[in-house]
């Protein structure tokens, strides 16, 4: 779905009345999705990834075509439970963080049924309630 686009930034200060023309359309499949195929999208519950600026309720934009690397937000499944964290590889260990203080890191230990399902490539969050975002039949993913 193509949208309107501005064809200039925004002013935080004072807006210019030059300004106020579109340049075009915006479709924000091309701009947010490289991998049609392999993205999918999720909400997020929780508050574990706030410092990573990702709150509760945003939308997760998430490509299972991405190599996972140590540094990425990825979203993970743990002995059958879903979470986003920032994957950590550090001499032969394997370790999912959070971006919140009040939440410690997981390592993942032999046994432990564990596989990564993609990378986050971007968040989306509503600049007001995030109750209107839970509306629908969305996934959920845990950051707690």
């Amino acid at each position: 779905m193509a949208l309107p686009l501005l064809s200039s930034y925004l002013p935080a200060g004072f807006a210019s009345p030059a300004d106020d023309y579109l340049e075009g359309h915006l479709d924000l499949n091309q701009h947010l999705i490289r991998h049609q195929a392999a993205t999918y999208f999720a909400r997020v519950r929780g508050d574990s990834m706030q410092e990573a600026g990702i709150q509760d309720g945003d939308l997760l934009i998430i490509d299972r075509a991405l190599t996972p690397a140590s540094g990425l937000v990825v979203v993970a499944v743990v002995d059958g439970e879903f979470t986003v964290k920032r994957l950590r590889l550090a001499r032969g260990r394997v370790w999912l963080e959070p971006a919140n203080p009040r939440y410690q890191p997981q390592e993942i230990l032999p046994g432990m049924n564990f596989s990564v399902r993609g990378v986050v490539t971007h968040v989306i969050h509503s600049m007001n309630t995030t109750a209107s975002l839970r509306a629908g039949d969305g996934s959920q993913i845990t950051a707690e």
